[in-house]
């Protein structure tokens, strides 16, 4: 059978955009580090305005640069055995939600040393939701396609609910990153953010490749040549696992 020409282009243009979103989420990291390094006055673990400054430098890492990753892993991984990248998936979410964790920490401890209030601002509450969906999310994926204790049916029943979930998580994520830099600024540059206080300006900046990388992963995903196909091998294994749980032999489908 004749390779499609065009199918080689497809990939070399994916490939292309996943560079694309490496450097601009890459990009954000650092900046984050640089803002809140250079100009917050660094980082610490001591109930100080240095162990607030873990906190949106752990959110940028988790919530945004590596979900962005674990998202695109169906995507990248185009010839390596759908379990390999379920485990991979999985992985670099589980990462996520050790950066999350450590963030979430490093800000409630940091309000109750400097006896702020807790959650009272629309960034909190956004936040708050979203680390709560991310973790029902991560154990819902890792219950249904990772452990072998559901039918086949169920899963394709959850499957294109866990696939709208994690983009809207996702989505959900980096509005609540852009309404707590506007806050962070606010709270600390209220005077000079008008006048293009440096720090207002590089935080612009970190605010637009948040949301540009928001994007270009959005255009692959949407990109139906840039799906993965499951291979021989994992249509037979399917149509076994439904034999088993079911009785009966599934539709070949492309992986979400």
């Amino acid at each position: 059978m004749e390779a499609n020409p065009l199918e080689g282009c497809h990939i070399g243009l994916l490939r292309w955009f996943v560079a694309a979103t490496q450097i601009l989420g890459l990009s954000a990291v650092i900046i984050t580090g640089v803002w809140l390094g250079h100009y917050q006055g660094g980082f610490a673990w001591d109930g100080s305005a240095q162990q607030f400054n873990v906190h949106p430098l752990c959110m940028v890492l988790g919530m945004v640069f590596l979900y962005g990753d674990a998202i695109l892993v169906f995507r990248t991984l185009r010839n390596e055995s759908k379990t390999t990248a379920k485990i991979l998936h999985a992985s670099i979410q589980l990462l996520a939600l050790v950066a999350v964790i450590v963030g979430t920490i490093a800000v409630f401890d940091f309000h109750t040393a400097q006896k702020i209030p807790q959650m009272y601002s629309l960034h909190s509450w956004c936040g708050l939701i979203t680390i709560i969906l991310f973790c029902l999310q991560w154990v819902m994926g890792l219950t249904f396609f990772l452990l072998p204790t559901l039918s086949y049916s169920l899963r394709a029943i959850y499957h294109p609910y866990h696939v709208y979930f994690g983009m809207g998580l996702f989505i959900l994520a980096i509005g609540t990153c852009l309404a707590g830099i506007t806050e962070k600024l606010l709270f600390s540059i209220s005077t000079t953010y008008s006048k293009y206080d440096p720090q207002g300006i590089l935080a612009n900046v970190l605010g637009l490749l948040l949301v540009s990388f928001g994007f270009v992963v959005g255009y692959i995903l949407s990109r139906d040549e840039w799906k993965r196909e499951a291979s021989p091998e994992e249509e037979a294994l399917s149509m076994h696992f439904k034999t088993l749980t079911e009785g009966g032999s599934p539709d070949s489908q492309r992986d979400q």
